[in-house]
C-alpha cells in the first residue's frame, strides 16, 4: 500500500459501485425463511471464465448474484479484476488462496485482498501428499493458521478454513484432525467455512457440527448430494457430475442445515456448483433457496 493511511478491505468495498456499468441483472427475491446474503463461488463457472472473464461475470450477475467468492483472478492483477467485477455489478466478499501462498507471500495476499475489497481470505486445501491428513499435521496447521490469522486481523482481514472431508478421518487413537484444528486455533483469528457437501460426504452431520462449534462458522458453501451416494468417504475427492445436485434436491436435509446455520451465526452463503452445466443448475438452487421454509426445523 502506498501513501497515506492504509485502506482496509471493508473500506475499499464500500466504495464499489452498486451495479457497475453493465445492464442491471435481476436481484433475488427471498420470500421464504432464507435471507442470505447469497453469493456464488466463481470456481463454479471455471470453464467459461477462463476464456471470457467479462462475459462470464455478466452472466453471473444475470443469474441474480451481487456477491462472489474468488478462486483466483485468471491471469489478471487484483486491481484489474476488481475493475471488471465493478463493471459487472459484482462485489467480491471472500477469496480462496493456496496454503503455500499464505506461508510464502502473506503480504502479497493482503495487498490483493485490499485491491479486491475482500475481507474474508481462506484456505480450501491443506497439503498432505504422503497419505491421510494426520493429527501431527493438524497441530502444525493450527500454529500456521494462528500466526497468519492474527497478522491478517491486524490488516482488517479474516482468515478462514474451508472443510474438504479429509480432515475428518480419525487417527488410530480416535483423535479427529478437524477437532484439533478447531480446538487449537484462536477463535478470533481463525474462522471456518462449512462446505456442506464436503462435511456430509465423509459421514459428518453438518447440523451437529454447526451446533458443536457455534460461533466458529463464518461462511458456508451450499451444494447438495445425490440420493444414493454412499457417505463415509474421507479422501476429499468425488466426481461432481455423479455426486452433486442442486440445493434442496438431494439427500442433505438443507432445511435443518440452514436453520442451524442461522443459529450458529453464519454470515455469508455461497453456492458452489461443480457440475458440468452450472448455468443450468445454479438457477435451480437459487429458486429453492428463495422460497424455502425452515423455521422450527
Amino acid at each position: 500500500m502506498q501513501g497515506g493511511a492504509a485502506r482496509t478491505p471493508d473500506a475499499a468495498a464500500a466504495t464499489a459501485p452498486a451495479t457497475g456499468t453493465s445492464p442491471a441483472g435481476p436481484d433475488f427475491r427471498f420470500t421464504g425463511d432464507f435471507r442470505g446474503p447469497l453469493g456464488v463461488q466463481l470456481y463454479s463457472v471455471r470453464g467459461a471464465i477462463r476464456s471470457d472473464v467479462p462475459g462470464t461475470l455478466a452472466r453471473v450477475r444475470a443469474l441474480g448474484f451481487r456477491e462472489v467468492e474468488l478462486a483466483g483472478t485468471y491471469g489478471m492483477s487484483a486491481a484489474d479484476f476488481r475493475r471488471v467485477l465493478d463493471s459487472a455489478g459484482l462485489r467480491a466478499t471472500s477469496m480462496h488462496v493456496g496454503y503455500d501462498r499464505l506461508r510464502d507471500s502473506l503480504s502479497a495476499v493482503l495487498a490483493d485482498a485490499s485491491a479486491l475489497g475482500v475481507r474474508n481470505v481462506g484456505v480450501a486445501w491443506i497439503p498432505h501428499p504422503a497419505g491421510p491428513f494426520t493429527v501431527a499435521q493438524a497441530h502444525q496447521t493450527a500454529d500456521d493458521f494462528n500466526r497468519w490469522g492474527r497478522a491478517m486481523r491486524a490488516a482488517g482481514v479474516q482468515l478462514f478454513y474451508h472443510t474438504h472431508g479429509y480432515e475428518f478421518q480419525p487417527a488410530a487413537d480416535g483423535t479427529v484432525p478437524f477437532d484439533v484444528l478447531m480446538r487449537e486455533t484462536d477463535p478470533a483469528a481463525v474462522k471456518f467455512e462449512m462446505d456442506v457437501f464436503w462435511t456430509a460426504l465423509p459421514g459428518q452431520d453438518p447440523v451437529a457440527l454447526l451446533r458443536r462449534y457455534q460461533g466458529r462458522w463464518a461462511l458456508m458453501h451450499l451444494k447438495d448430494m445425490r440420493q444414493g451416494i454412499v457417505r463415509n468417504v474421507q479422501t476429499g475427492g468425488a466426481n461432481p457430475d455423479s455426486a452433486e445436485v442442486p440445493v434442496g434436491t438431494g439427500q442433505i436435509d438443507y432445511r435443518a442445515v440452514l436453520a442451524a446455520a442461522h443459529a450458529a451465526g453464519v454470515e455469508r452463503f455461497y453456492i458452489e456448483d461443480e457440475t458440468a452445466d452450472p448455468f443450468a443448475t445454479i438457477p435451480r438452487s437459487t429458486a429453492w433457496l428463495q422460497t424455502v421454509r425452515f423455521r422450527g426445523a
